[in-house]
């Protein structure tokens, strides 16, 4: 379906083409009432039909050339009413001024909240005075006709302000969503590089390490150190295309990829015990599951190889507990790491409202264990 088709009716945006037509027409329409009135009053045509053309006409390209309007009108709409011809209250010098008021920059000695208080209180008073003298009713339509002049003012600020308030707020939501997405990037990427890497550099200690004696078992950890980078590669490029276009490249991971996971780390010498239970789970949730557990599998290849670990994965009651488990030594037997895999975990954990722990067990080995909710 087309997006246009979902629009409600009498609600299409017009362009600027649109709205300049619209304003000639309200012009054209303007004028011929300011003539039947300059008619129907007995008024010489000779200084009606010009005064009426000078009022109404320039309306039709107010947007094109704001100021020079309104000030055209206005003098029109002022001389009309000092002639004594069929005034028009200032409501086409009010028209005039609405767009000089939306585009103009703001001038700090125009006080527009007290422009807009004080013309709505003489519209009011002005409705409801009751008659007066000749003199007191051609000063009463004068200053009525100034009030309309501030209430358009006022009118025009407004929808300035509120437009760049909406504009602001759009630029503040995109970068917060590009900060965001960035956060998410470089955190997919981290999980991705430490896995794949712990993975390479433990087999190929291992190669190293058998290369003299069993020249057999060091090809087969060269295999696995391919087999890693390639799909690690792939993997890379998955995320870096999404920078670089909207379109599907592929399914994010889940618990569907756990048992590769698996079967990486039994290859770096940890064997994975898989407990999961969990069904029905959004994407998102699965990605960040997945991410968690690869992780906590990461540090166990990195700093307890060889070992055994368990992970149980449970759903039910829309809660989802993630615990990672091994019989290592509990603490870090390899140099260096700065600790971004843990931080990594928990931001997830906290992103969902979540509670996240991590450290070495009272018998020994390491625990890492995560739970949030999630709607299904």
């Amino acid at each position: 379906m087309d997006e246009s088709e979902l629009r409600p009716p009498f609600c299409t945006r017009f362009g600027r083409r649109g709205l300049i037509g619209l304003d000639a027409g309200a012009a054209v329409l303007y004028t011929l009432v300011l003539l039947t009135l300059s008619a129907a009053s007995g008024e010489s045509a000779l200084v009606g039909v010009p005064l009426a053309a000078a009022v109404g006409l320039p309306l039709a390209v107010r947007r094109l050339w704001p100021v020079p309007v309104f000030a055209a009108v206005l003098a029109a709409s002022t001389a009309s009413f000092a002639l004594g011809l069929p005034w028009d209250s200032h409501a086409a010098a009010a028209f005039a001024l609405y767009p000089v008021a939306l585009t103009r920059r703001r001038r700090r000695w125009l006080p527009t909240p007290l422009i807009g208080a004080a013309s709505a209180l003489l519209i009011f008073a002005g409705a409801t005075v009751g008659p007066a003298g000749r003199h007191a009713e051609i000063l009463g339509r004068f200053v009525l006709g100034l009030a309309v002049l501030g209430a358009s003012w006022t009118l025009g600020r407004a929808v300035r302000e509120r437009r760049a308030q909406t504009a602001h707020s759009a630029r503040r939501l995109a970068d917060q969503a590009v900060s965001d997405e960035r956060l998410r990037i470089a955190r997919e990427l981290h999980d991705v590089v430490a896995h794949s890497m712990s993975l390479i550099a433990v087999k190929a200690g291992v190669a190293v390490h058998v290369a003299p004696a069993r020249p057999g078992e060091a090809l087969d950890a060269l295999r696995v150190i391919e087999s890693t980078s390639r799909s690690s590669l792939a993997e890379m490029r998955h995320l870096l295309g999404v920078l670089r276009t909207d379109a599907d490249l592929g399914p994010a991971p889940g618990l569907a990829g756990l048992p590769v996971l698996a079967e990486r780390a039994a290859m770096a010498g940890v064997r994975v015990d898989l407990d999961v239970d969990a069904s029905g789970l959004p994407e998102g949730v699965e990605l960040s599951t997945y991410r968690i557990v690869q992780e906590a599998i990461t540090n166990v290849v990195k700093h307890a190889a060889p070992a055994s670990c368990r992970v149980r994965v449970r759903a039910g009651g829309r809660r989802l507990s993630i615990d990672v488990t091994d019989d290592g030594p509990g603490a870090r037997v390899l140099p260096g790491g700065d600790g971004h895999g843990l931080i990594g975990m928990r931001e997830r954990v906290m992103m969902y409202g979540g509670d996240f722990t991590a450290g070495p067990r009272p018998g020994g080995g390491f625990a890492v264990s995560a739970a949030f909710p999630y709607e299904p």
